[in-house]
């Protein structure tokens, strides 16, 4: 072989040195003869590169290169045998090991794939079980679990159990289609670890997917449209993606967050064969017949009842109210189904437990028996006490009087006046709009207990009068429109935005509305807008026939004549009105129900009389300036009916007035504010609950953006206008005249309420050269929100407050938490007592942060708790938000806090490592190449990665395994907010619980005390 290949290049006329190639004799003896051509080629191609790069002419060069490759082409191929490739490391079968790695699937483990089950590729169940062969964890997230399907896979699984592979499903009881029994084996005779969702009317788990997890690193996943039954794996036209950590790594790392996220959220239950089959059995027989108990708003963990997220975050603002701000009369706003007694049911529960488990004396009051006794079961299911109240209402009288569900006619007949002011100490009153009734009201007005509650689907009413008015214009807690969709609550919306041509620029403007009289005359007789509403209803509605619609006009002759002119169009109306006799409009709702009439043209009229839950269609013929009566509207069409998939929403839209505001509308519509909502018109509202949509056609979308731009944060000028008028001398005065936010006034750059009331030519307080740099810093003092920083804030800023060598030790690390965030560089001071003292002379940046911080703190979501043992002494509080220059100051960082730059830090004194998380790490709207590095898994669980240099034996990474430190976690969802850099929520204290991975580590930690329910929803990797 080395004698041919030496006459080989010899004959391409190189000239090498023979001498040369033969000194390599020893080298080449000391290797076996198939690699003997590799080391000849080495010192053949040296030789050649050289012999080559000394040929000056190029057409040479050409020639002699050409014949290398000719030479080298004719050198017979030295390799004996073929290169194999090492598929798998296994054990001999013997006795006590399991088989396994005996077959591979026809995929690589590293490539990505479309399997449809077409001829010529491989089944999906063919490939399931070469993947349940090589895994070393089987996760399947499945709508169906069926015995048929499973037993293609059983010799596999048993395997799999039998080499001690961990097996976990989640499933459903959708529609009956699960089989008991399947669930049962996969519990008894394979291992698995089975969690239900048994909520079937609430169920939206229609997913279909497999994880395959291995030790190696090259983890599988398979997402489609095969539920495990026999027609999904072998024979039906099922579309079945494989993904791949190779392939796909971001894909991958949604799916691993999106099933722990499942997998520990309580909606899904873990089911044991022996003590869940009754139940099981009844939900399955329960969906498969359609039938579902009155339970949309209830949900259970075994016999307890919970609240669903929405439902959480509204009884954690109750708690705030309470707590916080000490108010106990408080008002929840949510929509009629959307569980408002579970609500007060859960939130009394909550107070029982606070008072040692003794049941609190109660009145519950409304006006219908049939919502007392649906409001009683309710309490009693919620605090599994079937004995649980009395009712006070017809003929039927307490005897204890201890827990009462009266009727307000029962209670005024018997003399509210007879009852002692202090009888009862919790006391609700349901269906709150109507307490401006003179019997509400002597109930109100005697009645002193500890806490009152008011439960309303509607506080403005249609006489002008709003029952806020009975709580310092406040609502606790309200359901958004957004939340109620997104948990299924209500049916979804298709809105469509139709340009109509008419002008209302020149109609007037007064007291915050168009004139309603000017605008009936634009309107009433509009032939061509008319003719403009009845096109769109036919090209959006599928079966005009068949709809049920509401329209909602300016005035009674506006609505007489769309009757008319539907009626001429062939599409059955008519016109219900508050003149309207009784009887006359329970006939015309009963022909809307009936479909004998396919439209309704009401004004004014927005009482329960007119609530239709098969309203399909609402029309919106007039604008609505008012976003709690467009939802009012909006909200007769939202109700939840077996026949209704979508309602469908025409608003008719001209040019309007300046004053005019689209964004109340569509804030509520959406739950989008400011620059948020702009980009969200201008991209066609990518982001919405499932099922919903927004349409604006293009002349809309132009006037809708033209009105933003005017509207949204207010320009500079316009808001030094309205102050000039309102001649306000606070700042929370002036946002509540004018309708602003405070990010309005403290949005970026310059801006303040002291350059506000400057330019407005206002009088403001004394200052120095000092105030300009100081007054850009207000705003990162908009987010304090505990108690006690607060008052430390207020005590600092006062023309009277200490000097800072006066402070206690506790006082001065709160006070350079404030220092800092004033002057995160140090603010070029010999010392924090002289920039303190240097602040005694900026009258108006100390009255306007103080006034900013009195507003944060008004705004606050959560109720925060102190740390506790060798952390007593930080004055950081769970669940409150910061700064990082504040967090840092608590901790006594060793630096000035522009010179922190990571993500992490470890504070040696204390022991300590601080985290500082930032969820959405790209400015993007979505990213999902980010999104699932760090994530909460549960309310108590979080999954983090460290820096990608990190590994599990560097010191970093093994204090972080070993439990040495103590771990706190600050998160935040995004880098930025309205008022710039966003703070971070102090989410405590966490402890280790397991990891993965490495370079980095991918860490589950353990939160001391869970986070807060509405941060827990917003930052999910799933929809709550």
């Amino acid at each position: 072989m080395r004698e041919g290949l030496y006459e080989h290049v010899v004959t391409a006329g190189l000239e090498l040195s023979l001498d040369s190639l033969q000194g390599l004799e020893p080298e080449l003896g000391r290797v076996d003869e198939a690699d003997q051509s590799h080391v000849l080629t080495r010192h053949i191609a040296k030789a050649l590169h050289s012999r080559l790069a000394s040929i000056k002419d190029p057409v040479a060069r050409l020639a002699a290169a050409n014949a290398v490759l000719g030479a080298i082409e004719a050198v017979p191929d030295p390799l004996s045998d073929p290169v194999r490739e090492l598929r798998a490391l296994r054990l001999p079968d013997g006795p006590g090991r399991t088989p396994r790695l005996r077959h591979r699937p026809k995929t690589p483990l590293n490539d990505a794939a479309l399997l449809t089950n077409a001829h010529g590729e491989p089944s999906l169940a063919s490939e399931l079980r070469a993947e349940i062969d090589s895994a070393d964890s089987i996760d399947l997230l499945c709508a169906f679990v069926m015995w048929h399907g499973l037993r293609l896979i059983e010799g596999e699984l048993a395997t799999a159990r039998d080499a001690g592979i961990p097996i976990r499903v989640v499933t459903t009881t959708y529609i009956g289609g699960t089989q008991r029994e399947a669930l049962d084996r996969l519990v008894r005779d394979f291992g698995a670890e089975v969690k239900v969702q048994y909520d079937a009317k609430r169920t939206r788990l229609h997913a279909k997917a497999w994880l395959f997890g291995r030790d190696t690193g090259f983890d599988t996943a398979y997402v489609g449209s095969s539920n495990l039954t026999t027609s999904a794996m072998l024979e039906g036209v099922e579309w079945n993606v494989r993904l791949s950590t190779a392939a796909t790594p971001s894909l991958m790392d949604k799916f691993r967050a999106t099933f722990d996220v499942y997998w520990n959220s309580p909606e899904f239950e873990s089911y044991d064969p022996d003590r869940d089959r009754d139940r099981l059995d009844d939900a399955l027989l329960e969906a498969k017949r359609g039938k579902s108990f009155d339970r949309v708003t209830i949900s259970t963990v075994g016999l307890e009842v919970r609240a669903y997220p929405y439902q959480q975050e509204m009884l954690d603002a109750l708690e705030v109210e309470r707590v916080l701000h000490d108010r106990h009369r408080n008002l929840v706003v949510a929509a009629t189904g959307t569980g408002k007694t579970v609500i007060a049911a859960l939130d009394y529960r909550h107070l029982v437990a606070k008072a040692g488990g003794r049941p609190p004396s109660l009145l519950f009051v409304a006006h219908r028996r049939e919502i007392l006794e649906q409001s009683m079961r309710v309490y009693r299911e919620v605090l599994s006490d079937g004995d649980f109240g009395e009712l006070y209402v017809g003929g039927q009288r307490p005897e204890r009087w201890k827990h009462v569900f009266a009727s307000v006619q029962s209670l005024t007949s018997y003399g509210v006046a007879n009852i002692p002011r202090d009888a009862y100490e919790i006391v609700v009153i349901d269906e709150f709009h109507h307490a401006e009734a003179k019997t509400y009201q002597r109930i109100l007005d005697h009645l002193q207990p500890r806490e009152l509650l008011g439960l309303t689907a509607t506080p403005e009413r249609a006489d002008g009068s709003d029952v806020r008015s009975f709580f310092d214009g406040r609502t606790a807690a309200e359901l958004r429109l957004w939340d109620a969709l997104g948990q299924d609550l209500l049916c979804p919306f298709h809105y469509f935005g139709i340009a109509d041509g008419t002008d209302l620029r020149q109609i007037t403007w007064s007291r915050g509305r168009y004139d309603e009289g000017q605008l009936a005359d634009v309107y009433t007789g509009n032939d061509a807008r008319a003719r403009i509403v009845l096109t769109q209803v036919r090209d959006k509605i599928v079966n005009v026939g068949e709809m049920r619609a509401l329209g909602f006009c300016v005035s009674v002759a506006h609505a007489e004549y769309m009757t008319r002119v539907f009626n001429n169009a062939g599409i059955p109306a008519l016109a219900v009105t508050g003149g309207t006799p009784g009887p006359d409009r329970s006939e015309a709702l009963r022909l809307l129900r009936a479909g004998e009439v396919n439209a309704l043209f009401t004004v004014d009229v927005f009482n329960e009389g007119l609530d239709v839950p098969d309203v399909d269609t609402v029309l919106f013929l007039r604008p609505t300036e008012s976003s709690t009566i467009f939802m009012q509207q909006l909200g007769r069409g939202l109700r939840r009916t077996q026949h209704k998939a979508v309602l469908t929403v025409l608003d008719f839209v001209g040019y309007h007035r300046k004053e005019f505001s689209f964004a109340r509308k569509f804030a509520v519509l959406t739950g989008l504010h400011g620059k948020h909502l702009e980009k969200a018109v201008k991209e066609d509202f990518p982001f919405l609950p499932s099922g919903c949509q927004v349409r604006l056609d293009k002349l809309t979308q132009e006037v809708v953006l033209e009105n933003l731009k005017s509207q949204i944060g207010g320009k500079w000028a316009q808001i030094v206008a309205q102050l000039r008028a309102a001649q306000d001398d606070s700042l929370e005065s002036f946002l509540e005249t004018s309708g602003l936010e405070l990010s309005d006034v403290l949005r970026q750059g310059s801006r303040s309420w002291t350059k506000l009331r400057h330019d407005a030519g206002l009088e403001t307080l004394p200052g120095s050269e000092l105030e300009e740099k100081m007054l850009k810093r207000v705003r990162a003092f908009a987010h304090v929100d505990d108690p006690r920083r607060a008052g430390a804030y207020r005590s600092l800023l006062a023309d009277d407050s200490r000097l800072y060598g006066d402070l206690s030790p506790a006082e001065q690390r709160l006070a350079r938490m404030l220092y800092y965030s004033f002057w995160y560089d140090g603010g070029g001071f010999d010392s924090i007592s002289q920039g303190f003292d240097a602040m005694r002379h900026e009258a108006a940046a100390r009255a306007e942060v103080a006034s900013v911080v009195d507003l944060g703190f008004e705004a606050a979501r959560h109720v925060p708790a102190p740390l506790t043992g060798s952390l007593a002494d930080v004055p950081l509080q769970v669940h409150a938000r910061y700064q990082r220059e504040e967090i840092l100051a608590a901790l006594d960082f060793p630096r000035l806090p522009n010179s922190f730059r990571e993500g992490v830090f470890y504070f040696a004194e204390h022991n300590i490592d601080a985290f500082f998380i930032t969820l959405k790490k790209s400015e993007a709207d979505y990213s999902p190449t980010t999104m699932y590095a760090d994530y909460p898994i549960s309310r108590d669980l979080f999954h983090w990665e460290t820096q990608s240099t990190t590994s599990v034996n560097s010191p970093t990474g093994r204090r972080y395994l070993d439990r040495s430190s103590t771990v706190l976690l600050f998160v935040r969802q995004q880098p930025k907010d309205d008022f710039g850099t966003s703070p971070y929520l102090f989410l405590g204290m966490a402890t280790y619980v397991s990891h993965t991975g490495d370079r980095p580590i991918a860490i589950t930690w353990k939160l001391t005390t869970p986070m807060p329910a509405d941060f827990y929803n917003h930052a999910s990797a799933v929809a709550q």
